[in-house]
């Protein structure tokens, strides 16, 4: 084989350097995210986060839910960045009037008393980021769900997206094939989607959201699971995800669906003939299965990073409020 020239030598050159530029393009922005990255600049940070979510909690044990829903609606608009938790403006809008939010996701006024406390002993360190990533967890496992090991270093953004938490946050009327291809997008797998899924054994929700599913005798409903949501369900008023348990973290939602009684169109369609029933069967099993995995992929959806924010972003000090 002849030797490359000159010419060929400086083609591979560029070919080198341009995967070289995709791969770091492509190296995941969490890779600076480090459960330790308090340690030195605020090592009683997560100490303090704790405290103030247990005492939350222990006053209203549905805030346990309310927060880790805060957590996964911060993440799938923009990146864990707590967007959510901007208040809107005379010149800015916020998620929180979102459809998906409005009247529903709560639990700021939780993170901002945290935020305070950490404030007090740390202060411009820690991001609401973080303390919303951190409070998640905590809410899990005071209501006996797992714990998980939180990374992090995330910075809190500057902007927060009406639009995108409109058009990226799951619909309580979605089909299975719909949420898998939603979770995709923000690099969240099929079992991932059915394990953070998961986290509707504990909360309620509004009439508004299965009033059609309950009215619509269909096959995929049991009857008297849906005589029992039918009494009392006008617009605002609140059902339990879970009929059984609904203030403790088990695998009771998963035996709910296959007894047909998901109680929205999102909840059952996970067993419903399709590519998800046979991790709902297992999860309805095996408790610890479920839980196992409800962390990793708690985990895994706090990774979700904006770029943007990365390299942009800030440490609010108030965390409904720009600095």
């Amino acid at each position: 084989m002849n030797a490359p020239t000159n010419v060929s030598l400086t083609f591979y050159s560029a070919i080198a350097s341009a995967l070289l530029l995709i791969m770091l393009l492509n190296t995941p922005v969490n890779a600076q995210l480090s459960s330790t990255f308090y340690d030195n600049t605020c090592p009683n940070a997560l100490n303090t986060i704790r405290t103030s979510i247990r005492q939350a909690i222990s006053r209203e044990r549905r805030m346990a839910a309310s927060l880790i829903r805060l957590h996964f609606h911060d993440c799938f608009v923009q990146g864990c960045d707590a967007s959510i938790l901007l208040s809107e403006t005379a010149t800015s809008t916020s998620e929180q009037t979102a459809a998906p939010n409005a009247g529903s996701a709560r639990g700021y006024e939780v993170i901002d008393a945290a935020k305070v406390e950490v404030e007090k002993i740390c202060p411009e360190i820690v991001s609401c980021a973080d303390i919303l990533a951190v409070a998640a967890r905590d809410a899990s496992f005071a209501v006996g769900g797992p714990s998980w090991t939180v990374k992090l270093g995330r910075k809190d953004s500057t902007t927060a997206s009406r639009d995108l938490a409109n058009s990226d946050l799951p619909f309580f009327g979605s089909n299975v094939n719909q949420l898998i291809a939603n979770f995709a997008r923000k690099g969240l797998s099929a079992r991932d989607m059915v394990a953070l899924s998961g986290a509707h054994t504990i909360g309620q929700a509004q009439c508004f959201t299965f009033s059609d599913r309950i009215n619509s005798n269909g096959s995929d409903i049991d009857a008297g699971f849906a005589s029992t949501r039918m009494r009392g369900c006008m617009n605002a008023n609140l059902a339990p995800l879970d009929l059984v348990t609904p203030n403790s973290f088990d695998n009771n939602y998963f035996k709910n669906l296959i007894q047909k009684k998901g109680l929205l169109e999102s909840d059952q369609t996970l067993f419903s003939g399709g590519p998800t029933d046979s991790i709902v069967s297992q999860y309805s099993s095996n408790p610890a299965t479920f839980k196992s995995d409800f962390a990793a992929s708690m985990i895994k959806m706090g990774d979700i990073i904006d770029p943007v924010t990365s390299q942009n972003g800030v440490i609010r000090r108030i965390c409904s409020a720009l600095n």
